[in-house]
């Protein structure tokens, strides 16, 4: 009941504010914290992470990460946070966020808006250790080397991660998604591993890919990952497709996430699931609002999941009430565990 009321009153604020004020109402006593959520049906293993439940919360929420101890408790099995650029800087001129509520979407355009590494770094080495966090890594708009940016963002931050996602797919960032070309990747998964690889404790390394590409650059951008030794692939970022939408910000510019993403991102996922065999984990992100929707990456071929614009019509309980549905739903269908589900479209048990 408190969250619908916080809901109801956030969006009476516009809503770069409203994520703000979200933000800092996880830290008062009102926030819906259960603490873990987990079962033995849940726990599961990314990467070699290993996860009280597979649901997660994306990139782009906690952008700074000055509310990974509250996250901590709100029942999700991991957390990525940022992007993380090497130097602060202010993103794109605002207004540049927008609720589509007729869709239950979201378009943005931030432009990797941060306090840069070195703030939050500070942040990430005093973080809890309840459950992994990992960081998103970006590079600066006005780098003279983007490629080199993530390899600096992760040779400074990776002491205090779990996890960190290459980030070439935000379509807010002039060109940067060029970087998905295979040439261009190449180069920047190199210097990356080169700098985990020069870490005390090395992490995995994950890629996050677009959802507007063709069976062909999927193909690509599988074998880049296997030839680059990515342990993880998220599936997919924000779309620049606005098909079917209704809402009046409908033609704003920017990153369109939410409710209209959910086919094509999981399109993309099974699409990759098929050309890497299984062979490299997928994380499955992009409209998942129930548990069903949730299961439905699973079986498409996700290891994991990742939340976030449902999270601004349903509220931050999102998280823990789809892990526990999920629980019913692999129960219901006869899975021990959530790794038996992965990829099993059209042959349930």
């Amino acid at each position: 009941m408190i969250e619908r009321l916080g809901l109801r009153v956030l969006r009476a604020f516009d809503p770069e504010t409203a994520h703000g004020l979200a933000l800092r109402a996880l830290h008062t006593p009102f926030a819906p914290l259960p603490g873990v959520v987990t079962s033995d049906r849940l726990r599961t293993q990314l990467a070699g992470l290993v996860l009280s439940n597979p649901v997660g919360l994306a990139a782009g929420f906690d952008k700074n990460a000055t509310a990974i101890a509250p996250l901590s408790r709100a029942g999700f099995g991991w957390l990525e946070v940022g992007a993380a650029t090497p130097r602060a800087q202010q993103g794109n001129p605002k207004p540049r966020l927008f609720r589509l509520t007729k869709d239950r979407a979201a378009i943005n355009r931030f432009g990797f808006n941060n306090e840069g590494m070195e703030s939050i770094a500070g942040r990430l080495a005093h973080r809890p250790r309840a459950i992994p966090v990992g960081l998103n890594l970006g590079a600066n708009k006005d780098s003279a080397d983007r490629a080199a940016d993530f390899a600096q963002v992760l040779a400074h931050c990776g002491p205090h991660v779990d996890f960190a996602t290459v980030n070439v797919s935000s379509p807010n960032t002039e060109r940067l998604r060029d970087l998905q070309g295979s040439a261009a990747l190449l180069g920047v998964l190199a210097g990356v591993m080169e700098a985990r690889d020069a870490l005390a404790r090395p992490v995995p390394v994950f890629l996050k890919i677009a959802p507007d590409l063709t069976d062909e650059e999927i193909a690509e951008i599988a074998a880049v990952a296997r030839q680059s030794k990515v342990d993880a692939i998220i599936a997919t970022n924000t779309t620049l497709d606005r098909s079917g939408l209704n809402s009046a910000k409908a033609e704003e510019k920017g990153g369109l996430s939410g409710a209209p993403l959910f086919a094509k991102s999981t399109q993309v996922l099974a699409r990759l699931y098929a050309e890497t065999q299984g062979a490299i984990p997928l994380v499955g992100v992009g409209g998942i609002s129930t548990a069903e929707q949730a299961y439905a990456k699973i079986r498409a071929g996700a290891s994991a999941v990742q939340l976030y614009t449902a999270m601004v019509y349903e509220g931050v309980s999102l998280g823990a009430r789809i892990a526990r549905e999920l629980d019913q739903l692999l129960a219901r269908d006869g899975f021990a565990n959530v790794a038996e589900a992965v990829g099993t479209e059209g042959r349930i048990k």
